[in-house]
């Protein structure tokens, strides 16, 4: 009996002891926790002297998606002996200049997918990747500050796609107007005069005109968050038929040393582009007024590299 009693009187010392310990420790960590709590307010705050000094900022980041997948003998499949792949790319990049009286922002986005599906029982079948997305954009934006906000500018954006059709049809926005800067990471151009190039072997489809030019540009890296969104807006002033937006955004979460998980999603609205695919599938009626100007959509998930 006795030693019953002394072995719950040792484990009750023990988790006292272990407790107390535990509540010492806990007690030492709390103002060292404090202390790093400052030390990194500290950091940010020499950080954010750093970003506003002129000179040059740099970056990019990209998402990579993948998959192949292989069937042979699978009857429950439709096509039991096939294989199939998608892969996918996107390269986010910028290269601003940022000085007192002036600035010089310029940005590429590249987005290319490939996809397969093939049937090993049908001899017609092709075996060979075929591209699925295919975007490419490249803007650059000269600025005269007249005050930290505003600044007169002149932008030129080109467009098209490079694995199909390169320049066919391409597009390219040359103007000038104003250039808003509401905080560090978000820019936005207004342009009434700007004149939209378009060119492709096309003439009766696609066509050139004079109108405004809207963008709207916000890049940060938020942590371990790399975050770019990129609205394109040409609106026409002879036909609304001629005018077009793209809206592009990249979300990427960096999980170890730079490799982390992408997102990628991308809307457009483009009449020129809608009727020239509809007579390209032989609908021999189709025009400006009974094409299907659908919304034009296209997304990617996978992992993800920051620069």
């Amino acid at each position: 009996m006795k030693k019953l009693v002394l072995v719950v009187a040792l484990f009750i010392g023990t988790i006292s002891v272990n407790a107390q310990t535990k509540e010492e420790l806990q007690a030492q960590q709390a103002p060292k926790k404090d202390s790093i709590a400052a030390l990194q307010a500290e950091v940010d705050a020499l950080q954010a002297k750093i970003n506003a000094l002129p000179g040059w900022r740099k970056g990019a980041f990209g998402t990579i998606g993948g998959n192949i997948s292989g069937f042979n003998n699978w009857y429950s499949k439709g096509a039991p002996n096939s294989s199939a792949g998608n892969i996918g790319l996107t390269v986010n990049a910028y290269a601003n200049l940022l000085q007192d009286k002036f600035f010089w922002r310029n940005s590429a986005n590249v987005n290319l997918s490939w996809v397969k599906l093939d049937d090993k029982d049908d001899v017609t079948d092709s075996d060979s990747f075929k591209s699925a997305t295919d975007v490419f954009s490249i803007t650059s934006l000269y600025g005269r500050k007249l005050s930290d906000k505003w600044a007169v500018s002149a932008l030129g954006e080109y467009r098209t796609t490079i694995i199909d059709n390169f320049n066919d049809p391409g597009y390219l926005d040359l103007g000038v107007g104003m250039t808003w800067t509401p905080m560090d990471n978000l820019v936005v151009v207004i342009h009434p005069l700007n004149y939209n190039f378009v060119f492709s072997d096309l003439d009766a489809v696609y066509e050139s005109s004079m109108g405004a030019k809207i963008v709207a540009d916000y890049t940060a890296t938020l942590g371990k968050v790399n975050l770019k969104s990129n609205l394109s807006a040409f609106q026409s002033y002879k036909s609304s038929d001629l005018s077009n937006w793209t809206w592009i955004n990249s979300l990427g979460y960096t999980l170890w040393k730079g490799i982390g998980v992408g997102f990628d999603f991308g809307l457009r609205n483009n009449k020129q582009e809608a009727l020239d695919y509809a007579l390209s599938n032989g609908v021999v009626d189709a025009n400006f007024d009974n094409v299907d100007n659908d919304l034009q959509s296209y997304w990617l998930f996978g992992l993800n590299y920051g620069f």
